[in-house]
């Protein structure tokens, strides 16, 4: 049963990084750009929701009303004023200027909030460490209930979305042909605003379920980043389903990890990252060659 307690936790956790995984895939997908910035600006969204809930006692869920809109209206200046710009440049450009957004936002957070860490755990009450009993051995928090089902929901409404509606359609068909969708009159640099803006967004949310699930200060957005590339590569860059079940496996391996041994958390999680990561870099070549020989036996 303790094994059971393992993988629950695991599933919970690795729901977490799905959710703070899911803008990151979102992006690469319609602009292929991996945004270095994404863990700060995650974290910059806990800690304005830390300033709603401390100055003006807002709480954390209401404050997201105001927020999200907030981060979506910076995605979309992000789009505008940086990324446009530097995709002119070629893939690199665009790695470097989220980097150097990411050290601005870190060391302006440091300037504004001090070194010391925050939680916006206070702000809900019970519900942080409210949990239910299902054995001796097993328990399952009710934060984490509400972040697996948040997890899912905001990866099936973007899977539906993208899937069902003529927005979400358009954001698609730019992804895959942005310059021949000039010619039926769509506007790729609006769409690639708009996907910025929704990104943002979603980095708003998985910033606050950091806050409410652990604490956080200026620095905390690199390894956010990390869990969350991880999550995305573990899962298929951007599949979005895929990322939900890359999250899912690699918050299972840091849990077994400690499991195993007090120190095998971010041992384990990274080692299974690194393994997966050579498979496809050795077995997807591999299969493209015997796809390759069967397609041309069917033709012989």
């Amino acid at each position: 049963m303790i094994f059971l307690n393992q993988i629950l936790q695991g599933l919970f956790l690795g729901a977490y990084y799905a959710l703070i995984a899911c803008s990151l895939s979102f992006l690469f997908g319609v602009m292929r750009i991996i945004n270095l910035a994404h863990g700060s600006l995650a974290v910059l969204a806990a800690f304005l929701l830390f300033v709603l809930a401390d100055r003006f006692g807002l709480s954390p869920w209401l404050g997201l009303i105001a927020v999200v809109p907030v981060m979506a209206a910076l995605g979309w200046v992000l789009q505008v004023l940086v990324l446009e710009r530097s995709l002119k440049g070629g893939l690199l450009v665009p790695l470097l200027s989220t980097f150097g957004l990411a050290i601005v936002v870190d060391n302006l957070l440091f300037e504004g909030f001090g070194a010391d860490t925050r939680s916006l755990a206070p702000a809900i009450g019970d519900l942080a460490f409210a949990s239910w009993t299902l054995s001796d051995d097993v328990t399952i928090g009710q934060l984490d209930v509400i972040i697996l089902v948040a997890a899912i929901t905001v990866l099936g409404g973007l899977q539906l979305f993208l899937a069902r509606t003529r927005l979400g359609r358009t954001i698609r068909a730019t992804a895959e042909e942005p310059e021949i969708v000039g010619l039926i009159g769509i506007d790729s640099r609006a769409v690639y605003a708009l996907a910025t803006a929704i990104a943002l967004a979603l980095a708003a949310i998985a910033g606050a379920f950091l806050g409410l699930r652990a604490t956080f200060n200026p620095y905390s957005g690199g390894m956010q980043l990390l869990f969350a590339f991880e999550a995305v590569v573990i899962g298929g860059f951007g599949s979005l389903w895929g990322t939900l079940i890359g999250g899912i496996v690699l918050g299972i391996a840091q849990n077994l990890g400690a499991f195993i041994t007090p120190h095998g958390f971010l041992i384990a999680g990274h080692g299974f990252f690194l393994a997966v990561l050579i498979a496809r870099l050795y077995l997807a070549p591999l299969a493209d060659r015997v796809r390759r020989r069967g397609r041309k036996v069917v033709a012989a």
